[in-house]
């Protein structure tokens, strides 16, 4: 299982990405943090902003289709995307698999 993350500027936005994810299959399930305060270096400045954190739980295969559709809609100039690969249950597993084939 692939846990790729980004952040957003609002629930709405994460939202739209989670729902568009979904859709298309990419990912099996999408989890929204809100209240995160995130501290980042933009244009010369030290900037502070509240986000949303998504995190979506996919497949190693799928990482680049969803990177490509984040990427395209993102409402940021450089959406930050990472991912790493977790270990999880063989149900849990079972499950993602199922969810992101679309059976």
């Amino acid at each position: 299982m692939i846990h790729l993350t980004t952040t957003c500027p609002d629930l709405d936005s994460a939202r739209a990405l989670a729902e568009a994810a979904l859709a298309q299959r990419l990912a099996a399930c999408a989890n929204a943090a809100t209240e995160v305060l995130s501290l980042f270096h933009w244009q010369g400045a030290v900037e502070q902003e509240p986000e949303v954190q998504i995190t979506f739980k996919t497949t190693a295969d799928l990482r680049p289709a969803l990177v490509q559709l984040i990427e395209a809609e993102h409402p940021y100039d450089l959406p930050v995307i990472t991912w790493e690969a977790v270990e999880t249950t063989e149900d849990a597993s079972r499950w993602l698999e199922s969810e992101t084939r679309g059976s």
